[in-house]
């Protein structure tokens, strides 16, 4: 069983920052990449941003880029997300997931429980 669990969401005012974390436990598993998705009330799920496992190598939702950072600890199996400039469009929940693809956007193979980011103007 693979487990990712979330934490590091909260309530910050606009122009604010928050740093999610995401630590993977369980049996080992085969990751090409891990990742962020988020979904706001009322709309689909939406990528945010990815880094591969092995290269590091970043990528970003148009949306988020120049304001959030994607960075991994291979070490401590976790990846984060620093959303700094936050505005209230990223009001939403947060999914971390984990994939054999290296484009997450392709399919995820695990999922997180999500933790809720609320951004007030």
């Amino acid at each position: 069983q693979v487990q990712l669990v979330e934490s590091g969401g909260g309530l910050v005012q606009a122009g604010g920052s928050l740093r999610l974390s995401c630590a993977a436990s369980g049996r080992t598993f085969s990751r090409a990449a891990m990742g962020w998705f988020r979904q706001a009330p009322g709309k689909e799920r939406e990528f945010v941003s990815q880094i591969t496992w092995r290269e590091g190598n970043t990528r970003y939702a148009d949306s988020v880029k120049g304001r959030f950072t994607i960075s991994r600890d291979i070490s401590n199996n976790a990846v984060y997300l620093q959303m700094n400039s936050l505005k209230p469009e990223d009001t939403a929940v947060y999914y971390c997931a984990a994939g054999s693809s290296h484009w997450l956007t392709y399919g995820v193979d695990y999922w997180g429980k999500g933790t809720l980011v609320t951004v007030s103007s």
